[in-house]
């Protein structure tokens, strides 16, 4: 009894009546979860520490960018449990799982308050395996297939822009700078070291990317160019390039001292790739980034930096990325996802920007860009002429889709305490969707927010002691009612009243009302007829239509769904 009692409060009512729709898959509505790999869920507390990094500093705020354990492992884990199907999720969105930076970066820049890692999976530093942090290449492959087994594609992050800052640790374990320390003071957290005077210096390291590769100080080159920018200091690859370049010392060095050792965290398609093939940076990059994809079935990436990067570069990427996924389905003919057909996805970054056409980038392979702009207070009252908006700039443009957040790595701009009505404008929202881990759980701030970079509290550890089961339901419930009715992402969109819409596409109809009243009735002529049973998506409440309008006893959520019943 104790375990049906549990069930039922995490599964919503929609699983009753939706089990028998089914919904074909499109990029353009798909529910998308973003999770920080590092911060999801441990499942292999032995991967934890590596490379000589140093996890654990005594306090939360100077644990805030450490590495905290989460896995491909712990993923994998909770996919099996059924917690992303709970969810209605179509796609599942991690972090960069490439082999990081091994030392720290100055953790608020100038003010070095906390030593910063590349748990985040933005600062790599071999492209050609898995962090050990995250898992072995078995994982991984274990992980997709699982989650493809679910009907539910992947996406990892793809950067053409920079590799991650060249730190203390790696200079001294790879020999191409001189640091005057130990390997074992390099892993410890140095407050009044300057990565600014360090990196000055660049031009003078031997072993490390050369002028080839990267921009040096003595080169002329425009700063407040993006295509030229050094970004937050960031190394920048040098994309404009098509002169060969040879792989770096470091990285020789690195391969070679590894050896067959290294095997189980190794890309083996990205090892093919490892020595001098007469390429140019972003040829090298292109090679290893496409190599995850022909090797574990990648569907998609958001790309990151995106206009700092010439568009043609992205294009090459696309094309590298289609390329390898037609591959990998070739090869794999037993496997579910080999059925798909879909194009290989790209979605990016231009901060700030909304929803607006980009033929560039759409030309370049991209299906979207991040929409910084999707309302995040939860206010149901002026959240249907938003919903207009961009069903009206669907129809418009067939190949481009909004891709809509309410918080992201690097923002945490929802009304904390309005998350319900928050997750009803996003979930019912036209377009693809992204939810942030923890979201859906009520996972709070860390202490980190305590720190001149705040924003690191906003990759806290994931909740699993403490989730909110209110509030996850809600999520679920909107999660599995999206899956089930196509027309509520991809749906053309009319209006009845300022609370209430219908979606429509020729094998689904929907009417959404939000903050519907005790007693008062939806209209929902000419949608669906007198006599016609319609359901409560919501509640599950079945009622009949009458002069136009429905009437439902049960109420919840501050919103309503209404389908003709099954």
């Amino acid at each position: 009894m104790k375990f049906l009692t549990t069930l039922l409060l995490v599964m919503p009512f929609w699983t009753l009546s939706a089990e028998n729709v089914t919904r074909d898959f499109e990029w353009k509505d798909a529910t998308v979860y973003f999770l920080i790999t590092d911060r999801f869920c441990n499942g292999d507390t032995c991967n934890d520490v590596n490379y000589g990094r140093r996890t654990d500093y005594g306090s939360e705020q100077m644990n805030a960018a450490t590495f905290h354990g989460g896995d491909l492992a712990g993923i994998r884990k909770k996919a099996e449990e059924g917690y992303f199907k709970q969810l209605g999720i179509d796609v599942v969105w991690m972090t960069d799982v490439y082999e990081q930076i091994h030392g720290w970066m100055s953790g608020s820049g100038e003010i070095n308050d906390f030593p910063h890692y590349g748990y985040h999976g933005y600062y790599s530093f071999d492209y050609t395996q898995l962090d050990k942090n995250y898992g072995t290449s078995e994982e991984l492959r274990a992980l997709v297939d699982t989650l493809h087994a679910q009907g539910i594609r992947v996406m990892l992050g793809a950067n053409l822009n920079n590799p991650g800052y060249p730190t203390l640790l790696d200079a001294v374990q790879y020999n191409f700078a001189t640091t005057g320390v130990s390997e074992t003071s390099a892993a410890e957290h140095i407050p009044d070291w300057s990565y600014d005077k360090f990196y000055e210096d660049r031009g003078k390291w031997n072993g490390w990317y050369d002028r080839g590769w990267i921009r040096m100080p003595d080169e002329l080159w425009d700063e407040s160019n993006p295509l030229e920018a050094t970004l937050y200091g960031l190394p920048d690859f040098k994309d404009e390039s098509n002169e060969p370049v040879k792989i770096p010392e470091f990285l020789r060095l690195k391969w070679k001292s590894e050896g067959h050792d290294n095997d189980k965290w190794i890309n083996p398609t990205a090892a093919k790739l490892r020595g001098d093939l007469a390429m140019s940076p972003m040829q090298h990059l292109i090679g290893w980034i496409s190599a995850w994809v022909e090797e574990y079935g990648i569907d998609g990436f958001r790309c990151d930096i995106v206009e700092n990067v010439r568009v043609e570069r992205w294009k090459e990427l696309s094309d590298a990325c289609n390329q390898a996924l037609s591959r990998w389905r070739q090869r794999h003919p037993d496997d579910p996802a080999s059925k798909w057909t879909s194009d290989f996805y790209f979605t990016g970054d231009i901060d700030p920007t909304g929803i607006e056409y980009r033929e560039e980038y759409s030309k370049a392979g991209f299906g979207s860009m991040v929409n910084c702009y999707f309302p995040k207070s939860g206010d149901l009252d002026a959240i249907t002429y938003v919903w207009q908006a961009y069903a009206d700039s669907m129809a418009a443009h067939e190949d481009w889709h909004p891709f809509s957040y309410l918080n992201n790595s690097y923002h945490r701009d929802a009304l904390q305490d309005n998350m319900a009505d928050c997750a009803t404008s996003l979930l019912l929202a036209p377009g693809a969707v992204q939810i942030f881990y923890g979201d859906e759980s009520g996972r709070e701030l860390s202490d980190a927010r305590f720190n001149v970079d705040s924003a690191q509290a906003y990759r806290s550890d994931m909740n699993w002691a403490s989730s909110d089961s209110t509030l996850l339901r809600h999520y679920s419930t909107l999660g599995g009612i999206r899956k089930a009715h196509p027309a509520i992402g991809r749906g053309r969109q009319e209006m009845i009243d300022e609370h209430t819409c219908a979606r429509l596409l020729p094998e689904d109809t929907v009417v959404i009302a939000l903050r519907p009243e005790p007693g008062k009735s939806i209209h929902v002529k000419p949608y669906f007829e007198d006599g016609m049973a319609v359901e409560n998506l919501y509640t599950g409440e079945i009622s009949i239509v009458q002069a136009g309008k429905v009437l439902f006893d049960a109420g919840g959520g501050n919103v309503a769904v209404v389908a003709r019943a099954q």
